[in-house]
């Protein structure tokens, strides 16, 4: 019995099994206990998140060139499933700015079925990326390109909803390049309705004014409200002039049309998609946790978001997402885990079934004013300022990966910002590794009897100049092979003994062992003994696959002891004296 209970509390393995990366993060708070407490906190959380939700995500899908219903089947279905299903205990999913202007382009290409599939599309393939563990691997995109791509899309989305937010008349259709679209809308300037401008600007100045002095309240819908209240008694555009107002319940589930043809014309749609998903998703759960301490399962979110986004195609909605301020607000709000996330999803099933009515009177320029300040907060100006200031390689991936987003588009951004910051680690890590020969360090003081292994002075080998030892400090990998195998070329042939000290290389790749078999080679076409000392068994299983083992080299713990069997090398070589 006693063997039994130890063996149950055995420290978790350091590689988990594909059940516990996989298993939702709902599963785990089950298992901590849930009680009343835990869901009456969860449920003020919901209802919080939910009232936040409700004006925004119809917002969202009206920026995106779709029905107003469109958002909130998304949020619904899509909110619901990440949360049963996500590796994040807060993250709450739904559409999101970030996709505005990709799906607006692609409603523009392929129409709204067209948009629906690449939503089922990308679901797939963020579920594939999930199981084949590629979710680790979305941290490492470099700083400057997500504030970049970040402020770029805010820039974008902003541009978008000036039309709303002056109540303008276009002649022909929205531009949706930058350029062409600010022409437009200059070349409609007369059209400027004061109605739609003073709406605006008083949602603008509720949501700010709110978020000043009673920041617990619910900004947005009270700015909507109030806005819609307003604007009984003027001449604008409203949800129910342009679009008729909004269902009171969701549509039965059907699959999209789909064709051999279709899917090809969309596939680079769903792949973009794809990619802005995860990484916004991952960014919003690594959100959660820095303000909460706890720790997200990458894979098993992006697993959940894929799952997410075919649920939301198949009721006919958007893309869905991790939404970093409505996760923030959920956290904010004393939420316990993702009961939180499935009620703000419930509560806004609720608010459609109950207010779809009342909808019709939103006016469009109250949505635009909320989406104006959605735009002004996703800009990180400190963090902008900051990398400017920084560096120039920095500020150069930064202001690239913004201008790509804003005058070209969205993934152009993201892969050429994220070539840029790789080329930039590769030349920093390069410029990092050191070639230099041995010399004594700075040590403290030690008694002579603390060094269990200290040896007898050698005259001799203290002064041998036919053993040379140098030492690489830094990560050998292609980007500094060239460099550090011009240095090691000039010495492997001038000593007898050439001693090389890898104690200081974290990693080496392919390319450093490729240069190092070639150092070897030529020592041993000059007759030197060549010897790496401190090399770790990762570096030295490495180099023995790529050549770099014995006679070519031979492998010893430590320098002092590589210049002991050296030593000892000599002295065998040579003849012994003839007794006189």
């Amino acid at each position: 019995m006693k063997q039994r209970r130890r063996s149950r509390q055995r420290p978790q393995s350091s590689n988990p099994s594909f059940r516990e990366l996989f298993t939702p993060k709902l599963v785990t708070v089950l298992r901590e206990g849930y009680h009343l407490p835990q869901f009456k906190a969860d449920a003020i959380a919901g209802l919080t998140v939910a009232i936040v939700a409700l004006p925004l995500s119809m917002a969202i899908a009206i920026a995106s060139g779709v029905g107003p219903e469109k958002g909130l089947f998304t949020a619904i279905v899509g909110g619901f499933l990440v949360s049963l299903l996500g590796g994040s205990r807060f993250q709450i999913g739904g559409p999101a700015g970030a996709f505005i202007v990709l799906v607006a382009s692609t409603v523009d290409r392929h129409g709204v079925d067209g948009l629906v599939l690449a939503t089922m599309m990308s679901g797939v393939l963020l579920a594939a990326a999930g199981w084949l563990r590629l979710g680790t691997y979305i941290k490492f995109i470099p700083y400057p390109v997500t504030v970049g791509f970040t402020a770029g899309i805010a820039v974008i989305i902003f541009a978008s909803q000036l039309t709303d937010l002056f109540g303008l008349t276009l002649t022909e259709k929205e531009p949706g390049d930058l350029i062409p679209k600010l022409m437009a809308l200059f070349n409609a300037a007369p059209t400027v309705n004061a109605g739609a401008v003073a709406i605006a600007a008083l949602t603008i100045a509720v949501i700010v004014g709110l978020k000043r002095w009673r920041p617990s309240w619910p900004g947005m819908l009270i700015a909507v409200a109030l806005a819609s209240v307003v604007a009984a008694g003027l001449d604008v555009e409203t949800i129910g002039t342009r679009f008729g107002g909004i269902p009171s319940m969701l549509p039965s589930p059907t699959l999209p049309a789909m064709s051999v043809e279709k899917v090809l014309a969309v596939l680079p749609d769903a792949v973009a998609f794809t990619l802005l998903g995860a990484i916004e998703s991952l960014l919003s759960a690594v959100v959660a946790d820095g303000m909460t301490g706890r720790r997200h399962r990458s894979n098993c979110e992006l697993v959940a978001q894929g799952a997410a986004n075919i649920g939301s195609a198949l009721f006919g909605g958007i893309c869905v997402t991790g939404t970093i301020a409505r996760t923030a607000t959920n956290v904010r709000a004393g939420a316990h885990g993702p009961v939180s996330g499935m009620l703000h999803a419930v509560f806004l099933l609720a608010f459609m079934l109950l207010a779809a009515p009342l909808a019709s009177y939103i006016p469009l320029a109250a949505l635009a004013g909320v989406l104006a300040v959605v735009a002004w907060n996703m800009i990180e100006r400190p963090a902008f300022r900051a990398l400017i200031r920084s560096s120039r390689g920095d500020a150069a991936v930064l202001l690239i990966t913004f201008g790509l987003v804003i005058f070209r588009d969205l993934t152009t951004g993201i892969v050429v910002g994220f070539s840029l910051g790789a080329l930039m680690f590769i030349d920093r890590m390069a410029k990092s590794v050191e070639v230099e020969a041995e010399a004594p360090f700075m040590a403290e003081d030690l008694a002579d009897t603390a060094n269990g292994e200290r040896d007898a002075y050698d005259a001799a080998a203290a002064s041998d100049p036919d053993t040379v030892v140098y030492r690489i400090s830094g990560a050998f990998f292609f980007g500094a092979a060239s460099t550090v195998g011009s240095v090691l070329d000039r010495i492997a042939d001038q000593p007898k003994t050439f001693i090389l000290d890898c104690s200081g290389i974290p990693l080496v790749d392919s390319t450093g062992a490729n240069v190092l078999e070639g150092v070897a080679h030529k020592a041993a076409r000059q007759g030197v003994l060549f010897y790496i000392a401190g090399a770790s068994p990762q570096m030295r299983k490495l180099l023995t696959a790529h050549g770099v083992k014995p006679p070519l080299v031979h492998y010893r713990a430590t320098v002092a002891s590589a210049k002991a069997h050296a030593r000892a090398q000599v002295r065998q070589s040579q003849p012994e004296a003839e007794p006189a």
